[in-house]
């Protein structure tokens, strides 16, 4: 599933998701984008901006003539070249429903939108030569030319497992407030926690920041995607823009995107697009407590997500009214967390999908 973090309001108002959630009061689709919002309320401006501009293209569209929709289509497309004003006219003559109009006007609107990015994807590769300039201390490169794994060892005690074909350049000391990284491959990382001195990887396009935690980062230079993948504690991960860097240099807390164990980041630099999702096989949380039972008899069906929740650190959205009736008797004591949903939705008759993270159940009850 998509991840709405980076998205402008005209993208969110074309998003199906967003859409069900807005004109047609889905209860699974409003769940979740009230959970989405409490995780990032810094986002709530632009969801609300997002809101306006649905509901506002809802109500006036029919008002509009087919001669205002051509002039505005001409003027947008004039933008992106004459090829793109052609075939909006050709368009014209196969007139929609308001419904998936309002999306293609979004589209077109989107044209201002990714010239900015190409200005933004410019900047971000700009940004890793300036910070990587900036540093004073003496810089140590270690590039990994074997076939195996390559440890090293940094000055806070920091660890990294250096992949084949991959290079790390890093200060021989943190001495500043920051202790900065700079990554060409893959590489996994057991850092040493420090809340009053934040831990950089520079991979690329993106940035990864943390206090203290183990995760991996993937970003070879032929691939057209950097990736993070966190195993324990929390990840900040942000595009590498001048405003990003500054915003989080400022801050010795963790901001932008947050990552927790079992997640992980793809960014697509080109589209700039952060899409965080669930690891394709989420481990069992290494709690304080005894391992986790998955024996079910007769059981609570929110308490059964309330145990899986808890066990692998996911967020499972559901509507407890409707499934206020269902049940699970079942044992799911070593089955893979996914083939555990599968089980378990297949007994209570549900499906399930995953969203930013987190897995939503769609169910009409049980009788």
């Amino acid at each position: 599933m998509q991840n709405y973090r980076n998205y402008l309001p005209e993208e969110l108002a074309a998003d199906p998701l967003f859409r069900k959630w807005v004109l047609f009061r889905d209860p699974v689709a409003a769940s979740a984008w009230e959970e989405w919002l409490e995780q990032n309320p810094d986002r709530i401006e632009v969801a609300e901006k997002a809101k306006e501009l649905l509901t506002a293209t809802e109500v006036t569209f029919d008002q509009i003539s087919d001669e205002e929709v051509a002039n505005e289509i001409y003027r947008l497309s004039h933008a992106i070249g004459e090829n793109a004003a052609r075939r909006s006219t050709l368009w014209l003559k196969f007139r929609p429903n308001w419904y998936h109009l309002a999306a293609s006007v979004l589209a077109l609107l989107f044209a201002g939108w990714w010239f900015n990015k190409q200005r933004i994807n410019t900047q971000q590769s700009d940004q890793y030569k300036v910070i990587l300039s900036k540093i004073e201390e003496p810089l140590v490169e270690q590039q990994n030319t074997t076939t195996r794994v390559k440890l090293i060892t940094l000055d806070d005690g920091s660890t990294i497992l250096l992949q084949p074909d991959s290079r790390i350049t890093y200060p021989a000391r943190f001495e500043g407030n920051r202790r900065e990284v700079f990554l060409t491959g893959e590489a996994f990382f057991e850092v040493a926690k420090n809340p009053n001195k934040p831990f950089y990887v520079y991979a690329r396009s993106l940035a990864t920041k943390v206090l203290g935690t183990s995760f991996r980062v993937r970003a070879f230079e032929n691939d057209k995607e950097v990736k993070v993948v966190v195993k324990t504690g929390k990840v900040s991960v942000f595009p590498m823009t001048k405003e990003a860097l500054a915003s989080q240099h400022a801050d010795e807390k963790l901001g932008g995107m947050i990552l927790t164990p079992n997640q992980q980041i793809v960014f697509a630099a080109k589209e700039l697009r952060l899409t965080r999702s669930l690891v394709p096989d989420p481990k069992l949380l290494e709690l304080p407590i005894q391992r986790q039972s998955f024996e079910f008899k007769g059981t609570p069906i929110a308490d059964v997500f309330a145990t899986l929740e808890k066990s692998y650190g996911v967020k499972i959205i559901f509507d407890p009214e409707v499934m206020q009736n269902c049940y699970l008797t079942a044992s799911l004591s070593d089955e893979p967390l996914f083939e555990k949903m599968n089980l378990i939705c297949k007994t209570i008759g549900a499906e399930y999908e995953q969203m930013d993270a987190s897995i939503i159940i769609n169910s009409k009850g049980c009788y």
